[in-house]
């Protein structure tokens, strides 16, 4: 069979890692790149560095990958179904949960594999982190809480810190819960004079009513990525930064002290990290990707899924309004 012909619109911050993983990736031949701003990263590495999305998709390829800032999201898509060609388009599916929909639309009508790069749900900690929880390891799930903290990063211009970066949280608390949110209470902070919103505090509740926490912030002088579920057995603990799942579970050994007892509730147990394959999660989504249009996974993130979380986006910022 022959290889997959890729193509790929956006080569900056984040096309650059795109371009490296999909010369890397068994089956697939990249054929062809655009940007309208060159190749400022040279990643090209003489292959023509094509204008537009129109020059792109003439050169006939079965799958493509969208890492233009997301105001062009939903033109380049609908061009992309419309041409027959399978999409992974990063992060947010687009710019408000309206777009969105004629994206999900679009690509459904043509029967193609419509995927979003949300990285952190193929991070080895959240993978493994997903699979003990459906296993049982808390037993029942009572609250989850994230959170993202960090400088601002300068390769964001049209998006404040919702759409950014609480939108992974979103995306990653509904997969690793097995249930969507039903409620949500925001507060929003523009400390640094930009445009758009730079700090965000979530509360939540989803369907099967586990509680959840989101703090997401671009005014953090230190990197911070961690999620924490909290269940009737214990607690798991992922650091996404390191790839790294701790798990503390509840004590057996009955606390005789009855102050401290009364206090407590619950005492420490065992603490163990589990030891874990760590994997480049940007290669794994782009296995998933290809997986998923050969036919053999479905582990890749859909349309219809990113879709959702959008619209709890949109909701986040329409309760801090």
């Amino acid at each position: 069979m022959a290889n997959l012909r890729y193509g790929i619109i956006g080569i900056g911050s984040m096309g650059r890692h795109h371009v490296r993983n999909i010369r890397e990736l068994p089956g697939v031949d990249l054929v062809a790149m655009a940007d309208p701003a060159g190749d400022k990263f040279g990643v090209s590495k003489g292959m023509e560095v094509l204008p537009d999305i129109d020059a792109l998709i003439a050169q006939g390829l079965d799958a493509c990958v969208v890492a233009v800032p997301t105001v062009f999201h939903e033109e380049t898509a609908l061009k992309l179904a419309e041409a027959g060609v399978h999409t992974l388009v990063e992060k947010p599916l687009s710019t408000d949960a309206e777009s969105g929909e004629r994206i999900v639309k679009a690509f459904e009508e043509a029967s193609l594999v419509g995927a979003v790069g949300y990285v952190e749900r193929c991070n080895p900690a959240l993978l493994e982190m997903k699979k003990r929880i459906s296993a049982g390891q808390l037993g029942e799930v009572y609250q989850i809480s994230t959170r993202r903290q960090s400088p601002f990063p300068a390769r964001i211009s049209d998006v404040g810190v919702v759409k950014d970066l609480a939108t992974h949280d979103v995306d990653l608390t509904a997969w690793v819960a097995g249930s969507n949110y039903a409620s949500v209470s925001a507060v929003t902070a523009y400390r640094s004079g930009r445009e758009n919103e730079d700090m965000v505090n979530v509360v939540g509740k989803l369907e099967n009513g586990v509680l959840v926490n989101n703090l997401v912030n671009w005014l953090c002088p230190f990197k911070d990525r961690k999620t924490i579920v909290i269940g009737e057995k214990g607690a798991l603990v992922a650091d996404t930064m390191m790839g790294d799942l701790t798990f503390y579970r509840n004590g057996s050994i009955p606390v005789e002290w009855t102050q401290v007892a009364n206090f407590r509730g619950v005492s420490e147990g065992e603490m163990t990290r589990y030891e874990l394959t760590k994997r480049e999660p940007l290669r794994v989504e782009h296995e998933h990707f290809r997986d998923a249009i050969l036919g053999k996974g479905n582990e890749h993130v859909s349309m219809s899924e990113a879709l959702q979380a959008l619209k709890v986006v949109e909701e986040i910022l329409e309760s801090a309004k």
